[in-house]
């Protein structure tokens, strides 16, 4: 009898997994009715006063113009108030078109001590590719649901690698510590990112109920991160950003039609749980 019991357990937990597992996954189906989501993200309130960092190294390469400071990129904000890099996805859907993020956002370039994009958008088991159109050497250091640490000694080297977990992926050179950037690996392609003005589309959206969130990285450093790179023998102090921020929406979306989301970006934004 025990053993009875024991055997109905473990088909209940390999039934819950199983049951888990379907529910986490995407499936691919023709979207023939599909509607349309648009909006934006727009900051509300005066705009922060961001500290820029001191460039002081490679000026030769990273500082062409002589700024003698470089912006981390964290907030960017239009004259029109509209908040660029917000990652804007749809949580939790099941089906639809196949993925057809933009391909640019699987590419990261290094150019002028600077990352092109800020954010990159790669689906899961595919590849990042990372090159460098500096002379001079780099390490590209992965964070979080990818860990590598990528090191760049000439022009035009060119390093690809896989993106095997779904999640949040921080990226830092431990040389040039101004360098940073975010990449969002991701299991279906209901996902943009705002452009310069706050824009962002997702079209081919099944007619349904949805809980539409926007991620933004976070802006503030609150902090310092003392470094020493084994690759490159090299000490330096990373500066330390807030968490991320992201808030959510509930949208319907109809046949043919389009829905319009727009989102506002604060100090005072609230936390939600970063799962996709």
């Amino acid at each position: 009898m025990k053993y009875l019991f024991r055997l109905l357990a473990l088909l209940a937990i390999t039934l819950v997994t199983k049951v888990s597992t379907a529910q986490g996954a995407y499936q691919v189906v023709a979207v023939e009715n599909g509607g349309t989501i648009k909006g934006t993200v727009k900051w509300q309130g005066p705009v922060p006063h961001l500290i820029a960092s001191e460039i002081n190294k490679d000026p030769q390469v990273c500082d062409p113009r002589s700024e003698k400071r470089r912006d981390l990129e964290r907030l960017l904000v239009a004259p029109n108030g509209g908040v660029a890099n917000t990652v804007v996805f749809l949580r939790n859907i099941t089906h639809g078109k196949a993925m057809d993020l933009p391909e640019l956002r699987r590419y990261l370039n290094q150019k002028s001590c600077r990352y092109e994009p800020h954010i990159l958008l790669v689906p899961v088991q595919a590849n990042v590719t990372v090159k460098s159109k500096d002379p001079l050497l780099h390490t590209v250091q992965m964070s979080g649901s990818a860990e590598y640490n990528l090191p760049f000694t000439v022009e035009g080297q060119e390093i690809s690698r896989p993106m095997i977990r779904e999640g949040n992926v921080s990226m830092r050179c431990n040389v040039h510590p101004w360098m940073n950037g975010e990449l969002v690996v991701v299991r279906h392609p209901y996902y943009a990112v705002t452009d310069s003005d706050g824009n962002f589309e997702l079209t081919q959206v099944p007619p349904g109920e949805y809980e539409i969130v926007a991620w933004h990285e976070g802006w503030r450093v609150v902090g310092e991160n003392a470094l020493y790179d084994i690759a490159t023998q090299v000490r330096v102090k990373r500066p330390l950003f807030a968490d991320p921020v992201s808030w959510s929406k509930s949208v319907t979306v109809l046949p043919h039609q389009a829905a319009e989301v727009n989102f506002t970006l604060s100090e005072r934004s609230p936390q939600m749980a970063q799962g996709h």
